[in-house]
């Protein structure tokens, strides 16, 4: 390996030239966008990341400039701060420290807030998380033209935690619950909020911060404009026919130059006329929130190009699923991860159900013309997915390695998604309930069988995954195991509520009654999709709320023998 200094002064050179080419992209594409804090505050950037002043980078990029930032940078080169101590107060000094979302413990009788007493008297679940959203909520303020914070101009819900701005699948499963609450009037204020960063931006970031504006998150607003008319979602839909429009030219940009057996962006040619998509991120140098975590990532990838580690790093965060085996060549370690290699089952799913949002849009719109331009669109990736990603031989869903051109043998939950968006026929359905079914552990539904210390691994079960193929499950007639997982997770829920008074990011639905772990930093409590999700399944199922232990829940019928194969629907 090369000494650490020379190995600095590469990456620097290559992040020199990486900076160019993104601003000569979105040159190109007609943005505007913010520049990030690692771009704007440079070599005081790196040395607060490095020398790590805040136990989570996150925190500094988060931080409020109490100066303009040249100001800041000019005291900063007289200062010359030697020490970490002198560097620690220079940014106090500089910057106003980020806030924690906190969220209150949820006590009754005469304890204080904040105190967490295992097995204290809880009030009722619902009530705690329908008192949680005014907590979780944030309202519009004046714009700081300093902060990496995007400015909306609604209020929104942010997860809670180290987690202080809007996130983007994050607030489709939040938004779940706001309805079930009655807070209608916060879910039209968050999709117009994601309409106002469409319309600014181009795209939906992963969050509303600067640092997140090269990437996006799994595609979910087709289905967040949906919550607003659920009787008819395609009014919703032709209202926000720009907004739907503009993200899936995003997901697209660039497609048409991508020769087969090739990818552009986020869309891989996988044979003349077949494309499929992929996560990606338009940057390609360590995250601005993890820069010190990212920057010895590929110190200890000698055998890769930096860029190419980050740009993997990268792009699983727009996954959302950061990190899991799904992306690591290995499935164990992160120094093998290779996501924009993977066509994701996920992702294409839900660009499928928007181009039928739009196609329902367009139509209802007396635009004839576009419904069938997109009806053909999501026809042609239904064929493309069943061709790449539906394997016959195991009646699963699976993710594609489009550079090795093969399957990638590990399940996940992320199979139920085309049962999510309707993109799989019946007999897939059905096979995919059999199939997937070691993934249904005592707590709830698992993420993958594999325990890789990863945080989207086992033993680790998240709402979102949870709703995805709960709602898959119950639109294909699969009601006994919709049923089944919902009620498993509710116990683990409600245990976890009744011992510590929180709803938490992540369960371990393994060894259920405890909060999951692993990942880069703390399982955090508030927290919005888990509200949101819970929240639902509160009303769904409530007699199954009502239990204390998964023995309670219903056994599953014993399945017929299945179909000797259970083809693709062309």
């Amino acid at each position: 390996m090369r000494p650490v200094s020379a190995w600095r002064l590469s990456l620097q050179c290559a992040a020199a030239l990486g900076a160019l080419l993104l601003a000569g992209a979105r040159l190109a594409l007609g943005l505007e966008l913010p520049p990030p804090p690692h771009d704007v505050y440079g070599e005081l950037f790196e040395r607060v990341q490095m020398a790590g002043v805040f136990p989570d980078g996150k925190d500094f990029v988060d931080a409020t400039p109490k100066y303009p930032p040249a100001e800041i940078l000019g005291r900063f080169r007289t200062a010359q701060p030697r020490t970490l101590e002198e560097l620690r107060r220079f940014v106090a000094d500089n910057f106003t420290a980020p806030q924690t979302a906190a969220t209150p413990v949820a006590v009754t009788g005469p304890a204080s807030a904040g105190v967490t007493e295992p097995g204290a008297a809880r009030v009722p679940l619902a009530q705690h998380i329908d008192a949680l959203w005014d907590v979780l909520t944030r309202h519009p303020g004046p714009p700081d033209p300093y902060s990496s914070l995007l400015p909306l101009p609604e209020p929104f819900v942010v997860p809670g935690g180290r987690f202080r701005e809007i996130y983007y699948w994050d607030s489709y499963f939040t938004m779940l619950g706001l309805l079930t609450s009655g807070r209608s009037d916060l879910t039209q204020s968050m999709v117009t909020n994601f309409a106002h960063l469409l319309d600014t931006y181009g795209r939906i970031p992963n969050g509303n911060r600067t640092y997140y504006l090269s990437r996006s998150q799994p595609p979910f607003f087709f289905a967040m404009v949906a919550l607003l008319s659920p009787e008819h979602p395609e009014r919703a839909y032709a209202r926000y026919l720009p907004q739907l429009k503009r993200e899936h030219a995003f997901w697209m940009e660039g497609g048409a130059s991508a020769a087969p057996g090739s990818a552009s962006r986020r869309v891989v040619a996988l044979a003349p006329g077949v494309t499929l998509n992929r996560y990606w991120d338009d940057d390609d140098q360590p995250r601005d929130e993890s820069y010190r975590q990212d920057l010895e990532l590929a110190q200890r990838t000698p055998q890769r190009k930096p860029a190419e580690v980050f740009r993997d790093v990268r792009a699983a965060a727009e996954s959302g699923w950061d990190f899991s085996s799904r992306w690591l060549t290995d499935a164990v370690s992160l120094t093998t991860i290779n996501t924009t290699a993977i066509v994701p089952v996920d992702l294409n799913s839900l660009l499928y159900g928007l181009e039928r949002a739009i196609a329902a849009g367009c139509m209802q719109s007396g635009d004839r013309s576009c419904a069938q331009d997109f009806n053909a669109q999501a026809t042609a990736r239904r064929r493309a997915m069943n061709r790449y990603l539906w394997v016959g031989a195991h009646g699963l869903y699976l993710d594609y390695d489009w550079q090795h051109k093969r399957s990638n043998p590990g399940l996940s939950a992320a199979t139920f998604y085309p049962l999510f968006t309707r993109a799989a026929s019946s007999a897939q359905a059905a096979a995919v309930a059999k199939n997937a079914a070691p993934l249904l552990k005592r707590g709830g539904l698992d993420t993958t069988p594999l325990n890789s210390g990863q945080q989207w691994d086992s033993p680790n079960g998240w709402a979102p995954l949870q709703w995805v193929a709960i709602a898959g499950l119950r639109a294909y007639g699969h009601t006994a195991l919709a049923e089944q997982i919902a009620c498993r997770w509710l116990v683990n829920v409600t245990h976890v509520y009744e011992e510590s008074g929180k709803l938490v990011e992540k369960y371990d639905v393994v060894d259920p009654g405890k909060p999951g772990g692993g990942g880069e930093y703390p399982t955090q409590d508030g927290f919005g999709w888990t509200n949101g999700v819970t929240r639902k399944l509160l009303v769904l199922y409530a007699r199954e709320a009502t239990f204390r232990s998964a023995a309670q829940c219903p056994a599953l019928p014993v399945a017929p023998a299945a179909p000797a194969a259970a083809g693709a629907a062309r």
